[in-house]
């Protein structure tokens, strides 16, 4: 499975979540990761800011693209959130 993440993320309203989207299969998904999965499986400092969240999520891009291949193979009509358990492994 080929998958693409949209080279724009943003931080959620809450500060929780990173969101993106990710192209599968000829689909566009909307995806998100939470603040938690990058403070624990990426190196985002705890109580990181917005710029670095997001430099988080572009350094684990490959990880988190299969993260996100993954989960689509396991429930392809649902929602993705991304979360530390994704990355226990």
């Amino acid at each position: 499975m080929d998958s693409t993440l949209a080279a724009e993320a943003s931080v959620s309203s809450d500060g929780k979540l990173v969101i993106f989207v990710a192209h599968i299969c000829r689909r566009a998904l909307r995806c998100s990761i939470t603040r938690d999965a990058l403070e624990r499986h990426f190196w985002a400092p705890i109580g990181a800011n917005e710029a670095r969240l997001l430099k988080a999520y572009t350094d684990g891009h490959g990880r988190i693209a299969a993260a996100v291949e993954r989960r689509m193979l396991r429930a392809p009509d649902e929602p993705i959130k991304l979360n530390a358990a994704d990355f226990s492994h």
